[in-house]
């Protein structure tokens, strides 16, 4: 697998999963809702491998379709794959074999990466975040130094991020917290039989945390979010 193939893998995750439910579902006008997004990004911090998410939305589509009777005309969520994607996440650690020494594979796109990381510096210095934004520009000078070392940087992102995550959240109001809190509830309501507690509270913070983030109109800066 060359560099560019590897990029693409590892950035796209969220666009892969979308285009690849749309395939499976039959209709590439259908786009994934709020709780959907919400519930990938749990995946990807999970660390679910991006072959056990589309493993597992075929797999629930397959048994879809050899119902005799249907539940539901169509399947409208992503919701509905959560059980098959946690059992193929879980086959497939259970068959993946060793991971093998660095290779080109984890080198960076790193021009792409550089810009899309200078990209973000003036939005966050716009929105006040003078520290985060000048963090950020001291990784997008360094990034060669990341080279190889993807998880270091992907650190050193996300804690950027949950320091701005900390600091927006606690300047929202009271309304505006419970305005979050009931837009959240009734996004759930319809998909709360399907998931575990346990990627419940994941995905009611993932979703939490995306609207917040939204709310002040800041970038995400995790690898996933960038290309």
């Amino acid at each position: 697998m060359n560099g560019e193939a590897w990029a693409g893998n590892y950035f796209n995750y969220f666009t892969e999963i979308e285009e690849h439910f749309q395939r499976a579902r039959g209709s590439s006008l259908f786009l994934l809702s709020p709780i959907d997004w919400a519930l990938a990004e749990t995946w990807k911090n999970q660390g679910v491998p991006l072959e056990a998410v589309l493993r597992g939305i075929d797999d629930s589509f397959e048994k879809y379709h050899a119902r005799k009777r249907k539940a539901y005309q169509q399947v409208n969520s992503l919701t509905y794959c959560a059980q098959a994607v946690t059992k193929a996440a879980g086959d497939l650690l259970n068959n993946r074999p060793a991971k093998p020494g660095a290779t080109e594979e984890d080198s960076l796109p790193a021009d792409a990466l550089r810009t899309a990381l200078e990209q973000r510096v003036e939005p966050l210095r716009s929105a006040g975040f003078e520290a985060a934004a000048a963090s950020v520009a001291e990784i997008a000078e360094r990034l060669d130094g990341f080279r190889g070392n993807l998880e270091e940087l992907e650190l050193r992102l996300t804690a950027i991020e949950e320091s701005i995550l900390a600091i927006s959240r606690a300047s929202l109001t009271e309304e505006q917290l419970l305005e979050q809190r009931r837009e959240l509830d009734a996004e759930l309501k319809p998909h709360r039989s399907r998931l575990s507690a346990a990627e419940l509270s994941l995905l009611e913070k993932s979703f939490l945390d995306r609207r917040t983030f939204e709310r002040r109109n800041l970038p995400r800066l995790s690898l996933f979010f960038l290309l």
